[in-house]
């Protein structure tokens, strides 16, 4: 039976792509909703790559970030061409296979991890309300939370359409910010880079950056039903970092024209964006954190809601209702709400991101990348065999 399978494996295999998804669902949509699951309050504001990037200086935050692209790049070729091979289109059918018994230790982290991130996005938004606004932060919060619940209840064509046009917002806005900045005070950004600034801690920053924030490459695997073929799912994942990556390469090089004083800002974007003087573009990027907020929230939330999904269909359960959907985003997003105005952004991103970072290392990251990629040549020689 065992040679059976295998040699219908490999004839599935040989066999020719069908039409269907386009080029643009199998290679890029999976960069995107990683991105998108990556990119949330800290990385948009700037607040992230001021607390993990910026104490080892412009030059050794740089190499941090090419640091934990590289390893975003690999940790997401690995993951998706297993989920092929395990055929898990959902986090929990692939840490099944990934940990066994130990699953459950995902489960019991992955929970916090999603209070926390949606707490981290509630306080950036509620901040966002009150620099725009003069909104008492819990407004800023409550307008997320809608936005997340609508998303989230119709499923996954609705998140799918939502990472493709904030993508577009997202990648346009820099572009802009970049030209600008560069119009503005570019003319600071060499003198940084040419200071003497220690560099510690530099590799230590991006290793931990990318560990808590790799995860999002299990949360996204309900995207891979598009992808067809083994080298599809590898290219898919390479491309994955460098789609995440460079928004903020480019908004961390802007940053370091005011290196060091813009360490202590809250909301970095903020800050720049008042330098620049041109309030039409404080509004359009402003406008986009609050999407980049919204699509990661949404692709956090999504990821629980397929979890259940799946777990409903293997027990021949009806799908998950739209008001099933509803009620559990409307759930997870309450308790969010309260971490997000009890801490605010600043503590909630210091203290909890690089806890959780050290454990999805430890859950995640150490054994896809050993254990993870044995299966992978294991089942490469099965198929040279048969």
């Amino acid at each position: 039976m065992g040679r059976a399978h295998c040699a219908q494996v490999s004839a599935a295999r040989a066999l020719p792509p069908q039409e269907g998804p386009s080029w643009f669902q199998r290679l890029i949509l999976p960069g995107l909703a990683f991105k998108a699951v990556v990119i949330g309050g800290g990385y948009a504001t700037g607040r992230e790559l001021a607390e993990f990037f910026l104490p080892s200086g412009p030059r050794g935050g740089l190499a941090g970030m090419v640091l934990a692209m590289i390893i975003w790049s690999v940790v997401c070729a690995v993951t998706f061409r297993l989920a092929r091979v395990w055929h898990s289109l959902d986090y929990r059918t692939f840490f099944d296979r990934l940990l066994g018994p130990f699953a459950i230790l995902f489960e019991l982290s992955y929970y916090p991890y999603i209070v926390l991130i949606l707490s981290v996005f509630g306080a950036a938004a509620g901040a966002l309300g009150s620099a725009m606004f003069g909104w008492p932060a819990i407004a800023g919060t409550l307008c997320l939370v809608g936005g997340i619940a609508l998303f989230t209840t119709f499923g996954n064509a609705s998140v799918e359409r939502l990472f493709k046009w904030v993508s577009i917002l997202l990648y346009a806005t820099y572009g802009i910010f970049l030209v600008l900045a560069l119009f503005r005070f570019g003319a600071l950004i060499p003198a940084r880079f040419a200071a003497p600034v220690p560099t510690d801690g530099w590799a230590m920053g991006g290793v931990t950056y990318a560990a808590y924030n790799v995860v999002g490459a299990v949360v996204i695997l309900p995207v891979m039903r598009h992808i067809r073929t083994d080298r599809e799912a590898v290219a898919a994942g390479f491309l994955a970092g460098p789609l995440a990556m460079l928004p903020a390469i480019i908004f961390f090089v802007c940053m370091c024209a005011f290196y060091p004083e813009i360490r202590n800002q809250t909301l970095p974007s903020d800050f720049m964006l008042r330098q620049m003087q041109l309030p039409w573009f404080h509004w359009t990027f402003q406008l986009m954190i609050f999407a980049a907020l919204l699509e990661c929230g949404t692709g956090s939330v999504h990821a629980v809601n397929e979890r259940i999904a799946s777990s409903r269909r293997r027990r021949g359960a009806a799908d998950l209702s739209k008001l099933a959907r509803l009620a559990i985003a409307g759930g997870m997003l309450v308790g969010s709400v309260f971490l997000a105005d009890r801490f605010g952004l600043v503590t909630l991103i210091a203290r909890g991101y690089r806890t959780l970072g050290y454990v999805m290392l430890v859950l995640y990251v150490v054994p896809v990348m050993t254990f993870g990629i044995w299966q992978l040549r294991r089942e490469s020689r099965k198929i040279r065999i048969h």
